[in-house]
């Protein structure tokens, strides 16, 4: 059964090579500057954090067992809950409010920007939406007479 998210809270996705460390894929790079560090502090803040990663099999469970050294156990790996059940004919598509990855338009942030982008002086959870309207999956249509006549 999934933990019900105060309001928040929100389901972060987060890449691993080149955004928790360094990239070296195959191998594991070194661990970014505040990388475990603010992971932590989102979990301590209540968010779910999901690795979602091009890593599987054996590099998957290398990267999975050294977040967990590093005090990082993620809610799931690529998948939306633990339960997932993993399937060929389904969308590898993470439903996440956020996702931080090094392969976002203008790069990786860096932890300490992610940070102080999520949680301002370290207070409330904060995302400002740069097109909010982009995050809606519908528009209600006003369909009143004055609207349609004068489009206001």
């Amino acid at each position: 059964m999934q933990q019900l998210l105060s309001e928040d809270s929100k389901v972060i996705a987060v890449d691993f090579d080149g955004t928790i460390v360094e990239h070296a894929y195959p191998k594991i790079g070194k661990e970014m500057l505040f990388a475990f560090a603010t992971l932590r502090e989102l979990q301590k803040k209540g968010h779910k954090l999901i690795l979602w990663t091009f890593r599987d099999g054996e590099l998957l469970t290398e990267a999975v067992n050294y977040c967990k050294e590093n005090g990082v156990d993620f809610y799931a790996v690529n998948r939306n809950y633990p339960e997932e059940v993993y399937d060929l004919n389904m969308s590898r598509k993470i439903n996440a409010d956020i996702f931080i990855d090094d392969r976002n338009v203008g790069g990786f942030l860096g932890w300490d920007r992610i940070w102080q982008h999520l949680h301002p002086e370290g207070g409330d959870f904060y995302h400002q939406l740069v097109n909010a309207a982009a995050h809606k999956n519908y528009r209600e249509k006003d369909t009143s007479f004055f609207k349609k006549l004068f489009g206001k």
